[in-house]
């Protein structure tokens, strides 16, 4: 149930939204979180504005994740010509052992079936990682298929501990990363991103 809010169910939308099961993205905690709620928010397509609505459930709601959404359930939705670069990309996840999935415009439209993807939409996927030399031949296939030019590639590159990195700052060889948490952004130098946790057991 969302909290009451002004003028937020009058907006498009926004009332019917868990009557048709549609999903939101729930937020990780971050510092200074009001400890009774689980934040989440919904964005609404561009036809709508691009609107972000923040909220929060009670602490008591039942919070079910959905399954990733693979890029090769997705592909049917997205415009004619991203095809050859999404038939590559799926030939690219093959050849490097992980399936390539997809989050921002493409889920979203997925999801709800409503328009979210335009003409300045971005391609973002998400590849879980297991080691860096598998990670050097992702980055550097995507890096061929962003060339083209065709749509522009973004997303990130799950690390084996669930921490995130955008795959374009890996290319960029930069000794120091900013990594996505659970816990929120932290700064990792490239040489501890597959590194294994320490044991302080």
């Amino acid at each position: 149930m969302l909290r009451r809010h002004p003028g937020l169910t009058d907006l498009p939308l926004v009332a019917d939204w868990a009557l048709c099961k549609w999903p939101v993205i729930v937020r990780r905690r971050m510092a200074g979180d009001v400890a009774d709620g689980v934040p989440a928010a919904l964005p609404l397509p561009p036809i709508h504005g691009k609107r972000r609505l923040a909220f929060s459930f009670s602490s008591g709601a039942a919070v079910v994740a959905s399954p990733p959404v693979l890029l090769r359930d997705a592909a049917h939705l997205a415009p004619p010509e991203w095809q050859s670069v999404i038939a590559a990309l799926l030939d690219l996840g093959e050849a490097v052992g992980v399936t390539p999935r997809v989050f921002g415009a493409l889920l979203w439209e997925r999801a709800t079936g409503l328009p979210y993807l335009t003409a300045q939409s971005d391609l973002d996927l998400l590849w879980s990682i297991s080691d860096e030399r598998i990670a050097a031949s992702l980055v550097e296939g995507l890096l061929r298929l962003d060339a083209r030019g065709t749509v522009r590639l973004d997303g990130e590159l799950e690390l084996p501990d669930g921490a995130a990195v955008n795959w374009r700052e890996l290319a960029n060889q930069g000794r120091e990363l900013l990594v996505k948490t659970m816990d929120g952004v932290e700064v990792r130098t490239r040489a501890a991103l597959f590194c294994p946790p320490v044991s302080l057991s």
